[in-house]
């Protein structure tokens, strides 16, 4: 049976994650998403914290943690705001995690220790502009000529990308094709600044407005052959395993925002009186906020349960796709219900609830769509 009660290494971390989040981003966070502005100094403390070392060993500056110990923390993070949350994901799901699972014992070397200090952010370019959830519909290129990889292309919606802090890009690429055409995919490590990597204007995004994110253009950028990542020709297996565990980091994250709107509307409707009576007394309230922690509640089983099947080195596909596609929408509902309970404050930016309702949808879109986690559910239960 599923134990709720985390062990104590576990529940200190979450403790610790928790009044970070109250007491330090809390407070600042809604100027910095007023202001589309990278919130530097929130994520210099989570470095200082060891969030961005968790999952890695002490050797290379990591914290000897695990993934499920990162999910803890995103999860508690999301409550009080989704944009350091996502922050926290991509720099480690995305960014480090790639480098320390399929890099050369150089390459962790060379890169993780200031990765896992957060001094440092790393990016994972995979989308194109004309691939959204065809991921394999890679078009860049990346060409070898003499002692060098020769990249060109464009990738789209590149988290952590063009931060001051940014240090590294993962490009997926085209690095060759068969004679009927099909593409062989490779993973190239490019250093932010090289020459021939242009970071575009930050998108004017609807939400995770405190989050970094860029389009980038590649025209003839060099990087040496030994920044291969990996296997050459493994790129596509190396970003499924990325994405198959950057799902359940993406369901604590979203089951952070539900559980942040529970949190929101149990402390409003203390204070918000209508017709005479606190609304809270009100039950078309009290079930709506029922509904609201029930969702929060199954989504936390289903991406520790996912998580736990990593950890456990057994197959966890199926269980990473439920975990993100319950999450993503119970989080959507929730800010939806979370928005209504405010009525017209939960319109304005001022309050989480309007936050959390324009950071909710992109947890239906990112890291797979609720579609493409349907599909891979179906095709787990061999239908046809």
């Amino acid at each position: 049976m599923l134990d709720p009660t985390l062990p104590a290494e576990y529940e200190d971390l979450r403790k610790a994650v928790e009044a970070f989040a109250r007491e330090e981003v809390a407070p600042v966070i809604g100027d910095y998403y007023e202001r589309h502005a990278f919130p530097y100094p929130i994520v210099a403390a989570m470095g200082r914290m060891g969030l961005f070392g968790l999952p890695f060993p002490s050797e290379y500056g990591g914290m000897d943690g695990d993934y499920f110990a990162l999910c803890i923390a995103l999860e508690e993070l999301a409550r009080v705001d989704s944009s350091v949350a996502i922050t926290l994901e991509a720099g480690v799901s995305l960014g480090s995690m790639p480098v320390y699972r399929f890099g050369t014992d150089e390459q962790k070397e060379y890169w993780l220790t200031d990765l896992c200090k957060g001094e440092r952010l790393a990016a994972f370019g995979l989308t194109e502009p004309g691939g959204g959830s065809d991921a394999g519909a890679v078009n860049t290129r990346a060409g070898n000529v003499g002692d060098s990889w020769v990249i060109n292309g464009s990738k789209s919606f590149i988290t952590n990308s063009g931060t001051d802090i940014t240090s590294l890009i993962t490009v997926m690429a085209v690095t060759a094709r068969d004679d009927d055409g099909r593409a062989e995919l490779s993973c190239v490590l490019v250093p932010s600044g090289t020459p021939g990597l242009t970071v575009e204007p930050g998108y004017s995004k609807v939400g995770w407005c405190a989050s970094d994110t860029h389009g980038l253009v590649f025209d003839n950028c060099r990087v040496p052959q030994e920044n291969l990542l990996g296997e050459r020709g493994r790129g596509y297996a190396q970003f499924l395993r990325t994405l198959d565990e950057g799902r359940i980091a993406i369901a604590a994250l979203a089951t952070g925002l539900a559980q942040g709107c529970v949190d929101e509307c149990v402390r409003y409707v203390k204070e918000r009186s209508a017709f005479g009576h606190k609304i809270g007394e009100y039950q078309a309230i009290q079930f709506k906020i029922a509904d609201m922690e029930a969702r929060a509640h199954s989504s936390r089983l289903a991406w520790r349960h996912a998580a736990g099947l990593l950890l456990a080195g057994k197959p966890f596909k199926k269980e990473a796709a439920i975990a993100k596609l319950a999450a993503s929408e119970a989080a959507m509902a929730s800010a939806r219900e979370a928005a209504q309970i405010f009525g017209g404050y939960g319109f304005m930016n001022e309050f989480p609830v309007g936050r959390f309702y324009r950071d909710a949808k992109i947890l239906e879109i990112g890291e797979g769509t609720s579609e493409v986690q349907r599909l891979l559910i179906a095709r787990s239960l061999n239908l046809v």
